[in-house]
């Protein structure tokens, strides 16, 4: 009783914040994709996990830390045009949304509208950060087809970088990165990445800037996407796309769990059958 309770106050709280004007503004999935294709621009992309840590909590995958929440409140305030940043598409319709996808939200908005609306830019349009969660919160899932084609074509034809965590194996078992001309990867701890922030990106630094990098190390991913543009390189914050593309060739109606998501170190890797992801390894990072 007490839930829906509570939901129902999320879901009134949410459709009398809705008759105002917001303040916030945020694109289209398709006017993301189409940034990204027809610029050379880097993005970041804000999620519940973000916000989190701006408000001094810990989350699932990282510790809280004063020093990440200061750079996360920076970024998110959009100061420049040469870093795309995206936020999740809340604020006035969340009726494309699946109705468990709705209730999360309204939640979510519920308790951290102030911040949004404490750091964000209100002079900017905020891309689409849902870019990345083309699936699996939408009501009507045939639009995910197109979604999918459009962003293969972001790295079409470009030698790709790949930062990621233990066991996340983006594009591995599927098509969603054969677009691109060759994939190195960068593997990194699959929890508290950002207190081996500094070696990630030293070892970045090491490769040619005329690669193109895709990030999928959550917190970690927003500052060293900002980085690695001051120093001359595009950079994309892709976050859980390949779980979402994964859920897509699937057909899924829930959350199932992605095998490969538990297959770590050489051995599992090599039984798994995973020998040309292994050879794309140039670094290993440890905490």
């Amino acid at each position: 009783m007490k839930d829906k309770i509570k939901e129902a106050v999320f879901h009134i709280a949410f459709e009398w914040k809705k008759k105002g004007k917001t303040s916030i503004r945020v694109k289209s999935i398709d006017e993301t994709i189409d940034d990204l294709i027809r610029s050379d621009k880097s993005l970041v992309r804000f999620g519940d996990a973000e916000i989190w840590i701006i408000e001094g909590r810990t989350t699932k995958f990282q510790n809280y830390d004063p020093q990440l929440a200061v750079r996360l409140k920076e970024i998110i305030s959009y100061q420049t045009d040469d870093i795309l940043v995206g936020i999740p598409d809340i604020f006035e319709n969340l009726d494309p949304y699946t109705k468990k996808s709705r209730k999360f939200w309204e939640e979510h908005v519920f308790f951290s509208r102030k911040t949004y609306e404490k750091y964000c830019n209100r002079d900017k349009v905020y891309e689409n950060a849902f870019f990345s969660r083309p699936y699996y919160i939408y009501e009507d899932k045939m639009q995910s087809a197109e979604w999918f084609k459009k962003i293969k074509e972001i790295w079409k034809g470009k030698d790709v970088v790949i930062v990621e965590g233990e066991g996340t194996h983006s594009g591995v078992g599927n098509d969603l990165l054969d677009t691109a001309n060759a994939i190195e990867r960068i593997i990194c701890p699959g929890l508290n990445a950002y207190f081996a922030y500094g070696k990630i990106k030293e070892k970045c630094l090491e490769f040619d800037k005329g690669k193109l990098f895709l990030f999928a190390l959550g917190n970690t991913a927003k500052l060293l996407v900002c980085d690695l543009v001051a120093e001359g390189y595009r950079a994309i914050d892709i976050g859980n796309l390949d779980m979402e593309y994964e859920w897509y060739l699937q057909k899924a109606e829930s959350k199932v769990p992605v095998p490969k998501h538990s297959v770590t170190g050489r051995e599992e890797n090599l039984k798994a059958g995973y020998t040309a992801y292994l050879e794309q390894i140039r670094a290993e990072i440890t905490l």
